[in-house]
């Protein structure tokens, strides 16, 4: 039995409410209201199956995973090699971030090659058209519409079957299978079954644009990131134009991974030697020390900054941003405990350079000689790098896949490399000073 719409429609007037009224507010008659019962439409835009096969899986056709490569090496390489054919796919980030921008620069590059779909359901084609001239982006198979009803976009995709659909913004879109605005929960529920079953049972590759809420998560119900393959970030860093695309889910490459762009008057431009943008704002200054942290598949050589002074306070302060602050304090327990410096009596502020949160016992031993550069008022050199953990006995520790970190530290001008002296190294063009425990740490400064 299918499901019904009940609501209540006056007699006289014909005013109607979706619930019983003794008093018309139309027409002011008394007792004119009836009950109507409407039957709910089934859903459309898919067969239904009434009849189910199994196969086993040695049975089944082991189809090429094609994926849509751009020139856009950035892109491809959060995505893990490019587009998945038949992936649902979804871009978010903060209002303004450039995800527009983005989707549109990687359609025009895709379009070269393969038919493109892109739904504006926030902006109106007058405007997309504003931007593509701004972008240069015009392409014969790159095909625009401002249509926000997703009934009649996955009606015409069935028919025309693109490579490449693009909704921006799924928040914008609409189902009149849900009696709810735009945005609702109901409504993204139900867009991203239907945009699933789309892009699995035609082989359409769809990717959505999202908003996000004011705690920087995608809107709407989790079930719409358990429905997709793919979840991706678009984040601002505060002190540059640069944008970070991260990937917190990906069934077809690894997570984690991040692309570095930079915003500009002609769109986004890659950044593909990040590193070096980072190692030109490294000073040689007390309380700096180089490290190598690994995101996703790239290592990243990252500044830790630390400010050790004698507090004035009751309690000193501890100020900790980038990385979690209880892994400071206790490496400065750690240090306070065997080379008994009072650390204890000292404030510290300790941040990770770029704006970047890391985590990960193998920054350990790089969180130690900053702050025992600051503590002692002597500047490291600007080209060595610390690759080690610290136990809680003081004892410096190696850490895995080494050779990763060293590699990309050498093609950057790195000379000294500060590591364990159980560390198993390859052969290295840099110097390697060798650390048994943080008793030896001392041996880098002259106060100590």
């Amino acid at each position: 039995m299918g499901k019904t719409k009940i609501h209540f429609k006056c007699n006289s007037c014909s005013y109607s409410s979706v619930k019983w009224l003794g008093c018309c507010p139309e027409c002011k008659k008394w007792e004119t209201f009836q009950e109507i019962k409407q039957a709910i439409k089934p859903k459309v835009g898919f067969a239904s199956k009434t009849e189910i096969s199994l196969v086993a899986l040695n049975c089944i056709e082991s189809g090429a995973n094609k994926r849509m490569v751009c020139d856009i090496s950035e892109w491809d390489r959060v995505l893990g090699g490019g587009i998945m054919a038949g992936s649902l796919l979804i871009l978010t980030g903060d209002p303004g971030i450039g995800k527009s921008t983005l989707l549109l620069q990687v359609c025009n590059s895709l379009a070269k090659k393969n038919k493109v779909f892109y739904f504006s359901s926030e902006e109106s084609l007058q405007q997309v058209k504003s931007r593509a001239e701004r972008l240069a982006c015009f392409n014969e198979n790159l095909l625009f519409s401002d249509q926000a009803d997703l009934e009649s976009i996955i009606a015409i995709a069935q028919k025309e079957k693109p490579d490449l659909l693009i909704i921006d913004s799924i928040q914008n879109c609409y189902t009149n299978q849900t009696q709810t605005i735009p945005g609702s929960i109901g409504q993204l529920r139900e867009s991203a079954f239907l945009l699933m079953r789309l892009a699995k049972e035609n082989n359409i590759a769809t990717l959505l644009s999202g908003h996000i809420t004011k705690e920087g998560n995608i809107a709407g119900p989790k079930t719409l990131e358990h429905m997709v393959d793919g979840v991706f970030y678009l984040q601002g860093e505060d002190r540059w134009q640069t944008r970070i695309l991260r990937s917190v889910k990906n069934r077809f490459g690894t997570i984690n991974e991040l692309g570095f762009f930079e915003m500009t008057q002609n769109g986004l431009q890659e950044m593909p030697n990040i590193n070096q943008h980072l190692i030109d704002q490294v000073s040689n200054s007390p309380g700096s020390m180089l490290i190598s942290f690994v995101e996703g598949s790239r290592p990243l050589l990252l500044e830790l900054q630390a400010l050790t002074i004698h507090s004035k306070l009751g309690i000193p302060q501890r100020v900790v941003s980038g990385i979690d602050h209880k892994q400071v304090v206790l490496i400065a327990a750690i240090l306070e405990k065997y080379l008994q410096i009072k650390l204890s009596t000292h404030d510290i502020f300790f941040k990770v350079g770029g704006g970047f949160k890391i985590k990960g016992s193998s920054t350990d031993l790089g969180i130690a000689l900053a702050l025992l550069s600051s503590y002692f008022q002597q500047p490291l050199s600007q080209k060595s790098i610390a690759l080690g953990e610290i136990s809680l006995t003081g004892r410096i520790k190696p850490i895995n896949q080494i050779s990763m970190h060293i590699k990309e530290a050498e093609k950057f001008g790195i000379e000294q490399i500060f590591v364990s002296k159980n560390q198993k190294l390859e052969k290295t063009k840099s110097a390697v000073k060798r650390f048994c425990n943080v008793y030896e740490l001392l041996s880098l400064f002259d106060g100590g």
